[in-house]
C-alpha cells in the first residue's frame, strides 16, 4: 500500500483535484446550501455540539501534517513550513471552538466526519510532500518572503474577520449585518483571508500538493460564501446592493 502510495502520489493528488472541482461545481450549480451553523436544519441526521465539531473535523490537520514534515528535524525549511502549518490550524482546532460564542448550536456529525476526512487527506498529501521533496532552501528567496506576506495577510484578514462575528454573537441579538473593514466589500471575508493564507503557502512551497489545498480552498470556500452572501440578501432587505459574496468588485 505504501509503495503504491510514493510511485502513484502525484496521480492521487490529480484525481483528489479532480474530485474538488467536480464537487465545486455540483455546489454551484444545484446551490445546495451546506448543512451548518445557520443553514443547519433540524431534520438533518445526528447533530453534536458546533464547537466540539469544529475540534473533531480540524484535528487530523492539526496533527498528521506536522508529524511527516518534521521526520527531518535537520531540514530548517520544513520546520518553517510545519511551523506556518501548525499556527494556522492551532487557531482553527483549539483557539477558535474556545472563542465562538455558539453553545446552543449543532452541527451534522455528516459534516464532521466529510471534514475530518477532508483535513486527513490534505494534511497526508502535504506532509508527505514536505517530508520527501523539500530540501533546505535559503529562507530568503523572492517567493517565500513574498508567500510568507500573503500567508499571514490572509490569516491576519482570516481572524480579524472571525473576530467581528464572534463579537455580533455576544451581542446575543440575533443575526445582524456586519460592518466594517473588508465587511464592506464582501459577505465573508474570513473565507478570503483563508484563501489567501493558503494561496500563499502555494507560493512558499510550490507543488502539486499545496497547489490542491489551495484549490480545495477555493473549492470549498467560494460556495458557502455565495450562500451566506444569498442568506443575508433573503434575510436583510436593507443589506448593501454593493457587497460581494467573496471576492471585492468581482464575485
Amino acid at each position: 500500500m505504501g509503495h503504491f502510495f510514493f510511485k502513484n502520489f502525484e496521480f492521487l493528488i490529480l484525481c483528489w483535484i479532480t474530485l474538488g472541482l467536480i464537487t465545486f461545481l455540483y455546489l454551484i450549480y444545484s446551490k445546495t446550501r451546506a448543512p451548518y451553523g445557520r443553514h443547519v436544519k433540524k431534520k438533518r441526521g445526528i447533530l453534536i455540539d458546533n464547537s466540539f465539531g469544529w475540534f473533531i473535523m480540524e484535528m487530523p490537520a492539526l496533527i498528521i501534517m506536522p508529524i511527516l514534515s518534521l521526520q527531518n528535524l535537520n531540514n530548517s525549511f520544513a520546520v518553517f513550513i510545519a511551523c506556518l502549518w501548525l499556527l494556522h490550524y492551532f487557531n482553527r482546532t483549539i483557539v477558535f471552538p474556545l472563542r465562538i460564542n455558539t453553545k446552543k448550536k449543532k452541527i451534522p456529525i455528516s459534516i464532521v466526519l466529510s471534514a475530518f476526512a477532508f483535513n486527513s487527506i490534505n494534511g497526508l498529501f502535504n506532509g508527505y510532500h514536505v517530508q520527501l521533496n523539500v530540501s533546505q532552501t535559503n529562507f530568503f528567496e523572492f517567493n517565500i518572503i513574498v508567500g510568507v506576506l500573503i500567508f499571514f495577510i490572509g490569516m491576519l484578514i482570516n481572524i480579524t474577520s472571525d473576530n467581528k462575528l464572534i463579537s455580533l454573537r455576544r451581542q446575543k441579538m440575533g443575526y445582524k449585518i456586519p460592518q466594517g473593514k473588508l465587511f464592506k466589500l464582501v459577505s465573508c471575508p474570513n473565507y478570503l483571508g483563508e484563501i489567501i493564507e493558503w494561496f500563499g503557502f502555494f507560493i512558499i512551497v510550490p507543488s502539486i500538493a499545496s497547489l490542491s489545498f489551495f484549490l480545495w480552498t477555493s473549492f470549498n470556500l467560494i460556495p458557502r460564501a455565495l450562500n451566506h452572501h444569498e442568506w443575508y440578501n433573503e434575510k436583510f432587505k436593507n443589506y448593501p446592493k454593493n457587497r460581494k459574496a467573496v471576492i471585492p468588485y468581482t464575485l
